[in-house]
């Protein structure tokens, strides 16, 4: 199924999660069975009943930066991504888009921040090259927002509850939302359980998230994200296939990172390593490595949708989806999560 209309499903708007739940673990859960298309419903904390020892979950460690900025003349910038090897250059999204020409310069903060247009490329995308007072860390902290998707109306002042607990590594545009569920203490429950964790890092940037526009899927391109495994991660994940254990990726983005160092020699393995990835797994795409994916409920249309119905199949998939409308699943971000195996 190659055209997007086929991966479209309506969504009662009142279902669309405006915030977190007060307890991350306290979130519903849906089993797919992506051979039978079965469903069962359970409340997250229970998700280790599904889980075996031997198993591996992937996890994304990249946390979200408070990447959205408003100029001293109102206009908005969102950072995007550093570009390598040039700490004070990076591409950048503003609105509107008039006023960041080439050779404009932008100030934050009442100038503590000094963005100066250098290029304009792809999609609209700015290179930028910033400069700034004191350590830019804690710039972004006092001057820069969550870039919360458009459908969060309201301000999140509570940077953590846009970021898993495990985050450690500055880069993400948006959360890897699948790990926004688990509590510190669930994960070493599943830990001690035995299962094993192994935690990747794919900086989640504006192309995950941009819905697709060309009527034939294949056309669409995705934007390029830093993604990495270390070399005992990977030993980690290949050690578990050798066993017969499952690699179960939490989240797309983790998904899409073990994907995409996917090893050539057939064995289900990975290569741990570094570097852009910008693989679009649509149905049709023979899976490497993953055996099953935790993962939100997202938007109609998108290449998450689309991912997830490469591996469950188109029709489990939209099944799966109606049901969660039925039973009032909370969807996006900050909604409910379905486990597939």
């Amino acid at each position: 199924m190659t055209n997007k209309k086929d991966y479209y499903y309506d969504l009662p708007k009142h279902l669309i999660a405006q915030q977190p739940i007060e307890q991350r673990d306290g979130s519903r859960l849906m089993h797919l069975n992506r051979v039978t298309g079965e469903v069962q419903h359970k409340m997250f904390k229970d998700i280790k009943s599904l889980l075996n020892p031997g198993d591996c979950l992937v996890i994304n460690d990249s946390r979200v930066i408070p990447a959205r900025l408003m100029s001293d003349n109102n206009v908005e910038m969102l950072l995007h991504e550093r570009l390598a090897g040039a700490e004070n250059r990076w591409t950048i999204l503003v609105k509107p888009g008039r006023k960041a020409r080439e050779g404009d310069i932008l100030t934050f903060g009442g100038g503590r921040l000094k963005a100066t247009v250098q290029e304009i490329i792809e999609d609209g995308l700015r290179i930028v090259l910033l400069e700034h007072e004191g350590e830019f860390e804690q710039l972004l902290m006092d001057i820069g927002e969550m870039p919360l998707p458009h459908y969060i109306e309201e301000k999140q002042t509570d940077t953590t509850r846009y970021n898993t607990v495990y985050a450690k590594n500055d880069g993400s545009v948006a959360a890897p939302t699948a790990g926004l569920h688990f509590t510190t203490e669930l994960l070493e429950e599943i830990k001690a359980y035995g299962v094993k964790i192994a935690t990747v890092t794919l900086h989640v940037g504006i192309g995950t998230f941009r819905p697709v526009k060309e009527d034939d899927i294949t056309n669409h391109h995705m934007h390029s994200e830093y993604c990495r495994i270390e070399p005992e991660v990977a030993e980690i994940i290949n050690t578990t296939k050798d066993s017969g254990g499952r690699v179960i990726a939490i989240g797309t983005t983790s998904c899409r990172t073990i994907e995409s160092r996917a090893a050539k020699n057939g064995r289900g393995h990975v290569e741990a390593g570094a570097g852009k990835t910008d693989i679009f797994i649509y149905p049709g795409y023979t899976f490497q490595v993953m055996d099953g994916l935790l993962t939100n409920f997202h938007l109609p249309e998108s290449t998450l949708v689309m991912l997830v119905s490469a591996f469950a199949g188109r029709e489990h998939t939209l099944a799966a989806y109606e049901e969660a409308v039925k039973q009032a699943y909370r969807f996006f971000s900050y909604g409910d999560a379905m486990l597939i195996n």
